[in-house]
């Protein structure tokens, strides 16, 4: 996949699962570093902060934000979510992926 006429580049993708509360607020956190697009997902589970149902809209709920970026960019908004996460449930994770964005 490394041929020069592949349309794709580096890049990374970061995955933001966290409380439904803090949607619009890394929402504006993508936005400020001039993210272009964004996919946002209702999603259950469990771990450190209990059950995750998604049974009642905004409440007891996550989501799961997944954006592509640069590794530079990654950076900076994994930094910024690192401040919310004893406040909330919260975690993110990126990969370095190839794409066409």
């Amino acid at each position: 996949m490394s041929n020069s006429a592949t349309p794709v580049k580096p890049a990374v993708l970061i995955t933001i699962i966290g409380e439904t509360v803090l949607k619009d607020r890394i929402v504006k956190l993508l936005k400020s570093h001039n993210v272009s697009g964004y996919t946002i997902s209702q999603v259950q589970g469990e771990g450190g902060h209990g059950r995750r149902l998604a049974d009642l809209a905004g409440y007891n709920t996550n989501i799961e934000i997944k954006t592509i970026v640069s590794l530079e960019v990654s950076d900076m908004i994994l930094c910024a979510l690192k401040e919310d996460q004893g406040k909330h449930a919260l975690i993110a994770f990126r990969h370095n992926i190839e794409a066409f964005y």
